[in-house]
């Protein structure tokens, strides 16, 4: 019996996607093989990074002059490749809203000069801080669009103006709409809303790796490098893309961006609704700034957030355990968890607060 995964990443995947890959595994299309045994180099495998990456475009209505990228190192190794490829000034503005823009800050502090512009650490990243100002020689701007640990997000791009803003999308790219022409770079790991762990995604405006201190990085760190070669100048992580492909066609099939940001604004909302009417329950973040995708809450009480996390698992509501940085208890519920799921876990901690699940 299939559990609901409510985990932060790797993540649930859609049961079809998982189905049509079980069909396709021991072999691909009458070729004789599964994708996984494939040459990068073959006309079939190209085939289908070739699809991946339009249906990518499709869906986020990527403008022309913006490069797709099919990376591996996740967005840890982007950290370090943005300030190594963006550099021009050696200087960069960071927003700090939870701890992967934290740890996205001090990477690229040891490769330029970075200035936080703002940051929500006082109130232990609950809320995303105004931008007042941005560094005017600044060779980029960073943010994190949605907080993963913390459960925020931006419900408003800042305009940059000439400053290229970079966005890490992590947790929230293809759950709800943006405009990519406001972003100078976006980047992703794979393992929340669009396939397995292996595959990073990063759109880059056309323009922007053009500099010479890219130029003289080890040739697997320059964006231009691997826009030239297609994302294919060394061995791709195949099957993982092959895994977002099938993803993007199940986004596809259910009205797009938009149409599952409609669905994902309806399952955060029952989530919402009940937690600000629980007298046991109660969310962690600012209400302002609520995430879609990541809902931390609690009880208010560590053997109670145990004894829940534990009776969930019981009942197939697993993975809900908070961050250890914040603790507590944490739902994940990206583009692939079902509604069914949401209004399972939002029943059983009815019951919960009853009494009937406990004990």
């Amino acid at each position: 019996m299939r559990v609901y995964n409510f985990s932060p990443g790797p993540a649930t995947l859609p049961v079809e996607v998982l189905e049509q890959a079980a069909k396709e595994m021991v072999e691909y299309k009458d070729c004789g093989m599964s994708v996984m045994e494939m040459s990068h180099r073959s006309k079939m495998y190209e085939e289908i990074h070739e699809e991946a990456e339009i249906l990518l475009k499709e869906l986020m209505e990527i403008p022309s002059n913006y490069k797709v990228l099919f990376l591996q190192g996740g967005a840890s190794q982007q950290f370090a490749m943005i300030p190594m490829n963006l550099y021009k000034n050696g200087k960069a503005d960071y927003v700090l809203t939870g701890e992967w823009a934290n740890k996205a800050c001090k990477e690229a502090a040891k490769i330029l000069k970075t200035t936080v512009i703002a940051t929500s650490e006082d109130k232990n990243f609950s809320y995303i801080p105004d931008i007042k100002e941005f560094s005017p020689d600044a060779d980029y701007i960073h943010i994190t669009t949605n907080n993963t640990i913390c459960g925020t997000r931006f419900l408003k791009i800042p305009d940059t103006g000439n400053i290229p803003l970079v966005a890490d999308m992590s947790s929230g790219i293809l759950s709800e709409v943006f405009d990519v022409s406001k972003f100078g770079l976006i980047y992703a790991g794979a393992q929340k809303n669009i396939g397995p762990a292996g595959l990073t995604i990063v759109i880059i405006r056309e323009d922007l790796p053009e500099n010479e201190y890219a130029s003289k990085l080890p040739s697997i760190f320059q964006y231009k490098v691997h826009a030239k070669a297609n994302s294919l100048f060394n061995t791709a992580p195949t099957y993982s893309i092959y895994m977002a492909k099938l993803c993007l066609e199940w986004l596809k099939n259910q009205g797009g961006v938009a149409g599952i940001q409609k669905v994902n604004e309806a399952k955060a909302k029952l989530m919402y609704d009940f937690l600000d009417n629980s007298p046991l329950f109660s969310g962690i973040a600012d209400k302002k700034y609520r995430s879609l995708m990541n809902i931390p809450f609690t009880t208010g009480d560590d053997a109670k957030d145990k004894d829940f996390i534990k009776k969930a698992a019981e009942v197939g509501l697993v993975n809900l355990s908070g961050h250890r940085l914040v603790g507590g208890l944490r739902a994940s519920i990206y583009n692939a968890m079902p509604m069914a799921g949401v209004e399972k876990l939002v029943n059983f901690m009815k019951d919960f607060e009853t009494g009937e699940g406990q004990g």
